[in-house]
This record gives structure tokens, C-alpha cells and sequence, in this order.
């Protein structure tokens, strides 16, 4: 992947450059409801076939902006101590592989942040809503062209300055069409990412 890998350091690099604070050595952002999340999330996807019935390794790059807001002050005492955001994402991603192809969709989105470790700030997320393919029979899995697809994955944001966070981790997708048409097996993949945030 080295075409993406150069360009998450363009977008690091960037985000570095056009942010105008300096880098805080104590104290840690301080997020409050309101506050609004701009971010760029970009990934390799990676198949898995969990059962006899999944033959395609479809692979590729994958591309998501994405707006949140915070809706609540932090809540919790302990280790759980965090903030719900929500917001919504559109999911870009290439197959290249078994062929090129291409899809495309809008996921209403939830996070809820860990708050207790200053600027580290490690999440779970869920998000899923309508997805467009040109997959549909092409692959045995695929029989449509309009389907859904689900997150679900958790990562780790590193607050840069008050306002930019530098972010990774990892989503697992399904891509279905919810038994609209048959067959309907579904394609499952891991999304390891990185990207980051914009925090206003």
C-alpha cells in the first residue's frame, strides 16, 4: 500500500501545518458539548470469509470524511469516563480486487470517547446506512446493486494541539443488502486506518 501510506503522511503533514496552535506540554483538551469534528479517515480493506459460501477476496483502498458533534459532558468516574458524539460519514472504497469495482455510502455515525488519559483518547464506534456497489452479479455474494453496510471498530485518538488529533485503528465492515434480493451472503472485511480530526 505504499500510494495510501504516502498519502496519510501528506494528510499528517498537513494537518501539522495548518494548525495554529502550539503544541501544549500540560493540561489536556478540554471538549464540551457543541463542539463539532471534522476528520478524514483513510484504510486498506481486507476480506474475510467466514464460511464456505464466501469465495470473493474483494480488497482495496477505502475513503471516509466524516462530521460529529458532542452531545453529552463526560460521563462516568472510572476508566469509562467518555463522551458520546454523532454525526455521519461517507464511505468510499475501490475494489480492486477480484476486479475493479467501486461503492459508495451515507452511515449515520456514534462515538463514544475515553476522556480520562489527557491527550490520548482511545473510542468505540458504530455506524451504518445505505451503500451503493457495481458489484451486483459479478460476485456470488452480490446480487444488488443498493445495500447496506455496518461498522463496527474502535481506535485511538492523539490530540496534537487543543483543536487536531492524529487518528488509528481498526473497523470490521459488512456489506449486505438486509435480504432485499437473492442470494444475499453478505461481504465481511477488516479496515485497519489511520486519519485525523479537526476539532472546532
Amino acid at each position: 500500500m505504499p500510494l495510501l501510506a504516502r498519502l496519510l503522511i501528506i494528510l499528517a503533514l498537513g494537518s501539522l501545518m495548518t494548525t495554529t496552535d502550539a503544541f501544549a506540554a500540560d493540561g489536556s483538551p478540554t471538549i464540551t458539548v457543541g463542539t463539532q469534528e471534522v476528520g478524514l479517515t483513510a484504510g486498506y480493506m481486507l476480506p474475510h470469509r467466514l464460511t464456505q459460501d464466501h469465495t470473493t477476496k474483494q480488497q482495496g483502498p477505502a475513503f471516509m470524511p466524516s462530521w460529529m458533534m458532542t452531545v453529552t459532558d463526560p460521563v462516568g468516574d472510572g476508566w469509562y469516563r467518555g463522551q458520546v458524539s454523532i454525526g455521519a460519514e461517507i464511505v468510499y472504497i475501490q475494489f480492486r480486487e477480484p476486479f475493479l469495482t467501486h461503492g459508495v455510502g451515507f452511515t449515520p455515525k456514534i462515538k463514544y470517547t475515553f476522556a480520562g488519559l489527557d491527550r490520548i483518547r482511545p473510542y468505540a464506534e458504530f455506524a451504518g446506512g445505505p451503500f451503493w456497489t457495481d458489484l451486483a452479479g459479478k460476485i456470488p455474494e452480490e446480487s444488488s446493486r443498493f445495500n447496506f453496510v455496518l461498522t463496527a471498530g474502535f481506535g485511538v485518538s492523539y490530540f496534537l494541539t487543543d483543536h487536531a488529533a492524529l487518528n488509528i485503528g481498526y473497523r470490521f465492515h459488512h456489506i449486505s443488502n438486509a435480504g432485499t434480493q437473492y442470494p444475499n451472503i453478505g461481504l465481511n472485511a477488516s479496515l485497519p486506518f489511520g486519519g485525523f480530526s479537526f476539532f472546532f
